[in-house]
């Protein structure tokens, strides 16, 4: 057998294999979904991206009430809840319109300012900001609403937490993590204000300190504000 003399114009080369390297990438592709589906822990805070600016619409959801016996994950299905179809005719039936019995509908919020928490219990700091909100909200009980949602934790556990801790304002459950991610939820506190109606007015993040001082002169001025803004609206 003759040995053919390789030209010296083509250079060798390794060999790829396209399947190899399809492998690799759906492999990466892969890694990137999971990262942005995983819980985030980050300290980027509530709407970090931007999605809602202040005067904007507050994203609608509706979540079991950890207290209650609904089960379910969250539904965040937007709406302008102005549409006259059937929502029983879609099973992506919009926030503001599922059958409320046994759950918490945001919009059901929007009559007063609003006030919404996040917390889990993987996170120690969570509770005590809770327990603050708690306790501020008892002032404000006739002027303001308050929402507190609780996020992937196991809900007897949960249940077990809020009995213990005694609070009383409305505690949502999201079973997997669908409102904190339309939030962009981080770490704690994570605190949501928001005008009658449910027009986004400041949130506090993760990365800031929360005291009661600090979130009553935040309420207090969710409070004053919302009437400035009634007032012009006239």
């Amino acid at each position: 057998m003759t040995n053919q003399p390789q030209s010296p114009s083509s250079p060798s080369r390794p060999k790829t294999s396209r399947y190899s390297l399809f492998v690799g990438l759906a492999f990466l592709v892969l890694i990137v979904v999971a990262t942005v589906n995983t819980f985030r822990t980050r300290d980027d805070g509530i709407l970090g991206n931007g999605d809602v600016e202040v005067g904007g619409a507050l994203p609608q959801f509706a979540v079991p009430d950890l207290r209650g016996s609904a089960e379910g994950d969250a539904n965040i299905f937007q709406d302008d809840c102005g549409s006259g179809t059937n929502p029983c005719d879609d099973p992506r039936t919009p926030a503001c319109k599922i059958n409320p019995e046994g759950a918490i509908r945001v919009c059901d919020l929007f009559d007063k300012p609003l006030v919404i928490s996040f917390w889990f219990m993987e996170r120690a700091d969570c509770l005590p900001t809770q327990d603050l909100v708690n306790k501020v909200a008892q002032r404000f009980k006739d002027e303001v609403n308050f929402l507190s949602i609780d996020i992937r934790d196991n809900r007897e556990d949960a249940r077990g937490v809020v009995e213990q801790r005694g609070w009383t304002i409305p505690v949502g459950y999201d079973a997997d993590g669908a409102v904190s991610n339309l939030y962009r939820v981080g770490g704690c506190p994570t605190v949501a204000f928001a005008y009658p109606g449910g027009i986004f007015a400041s949130a506090r993040l993760g990365t800031e300190q929360l005291t009661e001082q600090s979130l009553t002169r935040d309420v207090e001025q969710l409070v004053s504000d919302s009437k400035t803004r009634a007032e012009t609206l006239r």
